[in-house]
């Protein structure tokens, strides 16, 4: 993503700013896994979102309207010797030549230098209780900014949460975030074929999990949305069933909930399909019917809809299917109402989609749900879940757990299915399979 890109996002949000105030936004910590063995690192979202900068150890301030540079990068200065075993850092140089910051300082001496900039400021943009360490500071540099007070200098007497504003702006995406949404569907869509591809009885579950990793690390993305979830037979009946350990068996089906991260910007993607490539008389039923109830959801994501308008619609749609099953008994209306569904479909139709998989964004705005707009991305992905020795349910159903779930943008005419290459009906499923067991 150019740099431009990210100095159009910071622009924004320093006109919300106004005058006399500082955004001050850290980056992730970096975690241990076990011992002296990090996690991958991974940048926060909101500090990336407006950076594009990578490496830890790095605050960006924005100082609206300062002379010496509005946007100051605290950062990793370079170092050969440490970067001979952790590989190579931009430095001081790199964060204003390559990634655009006004002003750059040393990450080490942020404690000197950040009180003063906060020195006759009115308002401070941070949001607490993300890092109790960093917390602190912030606290304590203003804490030595009122300590100044006889000399004439004025401390902030506002903290605003940054999140409020920075998410609103996240949840409209630019050309450059769908481009790179669309990459990470594209990618995403190649692992669940793939997967279905190689799919056959006596695997096990994290063996299809390995395909969906090389396929995501062959399409470009170096890491997972999220951990995928591959749960065959009764653990598609877990909804984050993550083990991935069983063994799968001709007869179950598999649900596969897996995406990909592509420039920091997630896919996620449900697909549900019979193990040895041909669904049940019982398993075609209730899959036909959560995608009925996948495409009348996604019919209503369109502008000028509202956020439950989705969920409304697959609600009636898998309502009414389970009272021609015969699962549920009684009257539509009443059944909707009462919620008679919930034992067999227990969450909610989908979530904001970007740069975090359950991304941030209000659902609703004064107390009513918000409408869709263009640019809007989200999920939609109805489910049945049929958990062995359910009270009431018939033997046929058991075990039989089933989600489709495709990414959606809001255009300006209605919606785009990023997705929609991932095979979903009943016959694309068989067919696709029965070529890859014939091969």
């Amino acid at each position: 993503m150019l740099k431009q890109e990210f100095a159009r996002r910071r622009k924004q949000l320093m006109e919300t700013m106004g005058n006399r105030a500082i955004a001050i936004i850290p980056t992730a910590q970096v975690r241990i896994r076990n011992r002296d063995v990090e996690f991958p690192f991974r940048a926060d979202s909101d500090f990336y979102y407006l950076t594009g900068f990578a490496e830890p150890q790095a605050v960006a301030v924005l100082v609206p309207h300062r002379p010496q540079g509005e946007y100051i990068l605290f950062c990793r200065e370079r170092d050969p010797e440490r970067e001979a075993w952790d590989g190579l850092r931009a430095g001081l140089e790199g964060a204003t030549e390559v990634y655009g910051a006004d002003d750059a300082f040393p990450y080490s001496d942020m404690d000197d230098i950040l009180p003063g900039l906060l020195e006759n400021k009115a308002r401070v943009y941070y949001t607490m209780g993300q890092d109790a360490e960093f917390d602190h500071r912030v606290v304590n540099w203003v804490t030595q900014v009122r300590g100044r007070g006889r000399a004439g200098v004025r401390a902030p007497e506002e903290f605003i949460a940054l999140g409020h504003i920075l998410h609103d702006m996240r949840l409209f995406k630019s050309k450059a975030e769908i481009t790179a949404m669309r990459q990470a569907a594209q990618i995403t869509v190649e692992a669940h074929r793939r997967a279905m591809r190689v799919c056959r009885p006596g695997m096990y579950e994290y063996q299809i999990e390995a395909e969906l990793h090389h396929a995501f690390m062959h399409g470009g993305a170096r890491a997972t949305a999220y951990p995928p979830i591959v749960g065959s037979g009764g653990n598609g009946c877990i909804l984050h069933y993550r083990e991935n350990s069983a063994l799968l068996k001709d007869g179950d089906l598999l649900l596969i909930d897996a995406g990909a991260e592509y420039d920091c910007y997630a896919a996620d993607v449900t697909r549900t399909f019979p193990v040895g490539g041909r669904f049940s008389a019982a398993q075609r039923e209730a899959y036909e019917l959560v995608l009925e109830a996948q495409l009348a959801a996604i019919e209503k994501v369109k502008p000028g809809n509202h956020w439950n308008d989705p969920h409304e619609a697959a609600v009636r749609v898998i309502t009414k299917g389970l009272l021609e099953l015969g699962i549920l008994k009684g009257k539509l209306a009443a059944l909707i109402k009462t919620e008679a569904y919930r034992p067999y479909y227990m969450h909610r139709t989908g979530h904001w989609l970007g740069m975090d998989v359950h991304d941030v964004g209000d659902y609703k705005v004064g107390g009513e749900w918000r409408v869709l707009e263009p640019g809007m991305t989200l999920t939609v992905e109805p489910g049945l879940y049929f958990r062995a020795g359910s009270r009431g349910l018939a033997k046929r159903w058991w075990n039989i757990g089933i989600r489709i779930e495709d990414d959606v943008l809001v255009t300006r005419s209605g919606n785009e299915v990023l997705t929609v290459e991932a095979p979903k009906t009943v016959e694309q499923i068989e067919s696709l399979m029965s070529l890859a067991h014939a091969a």
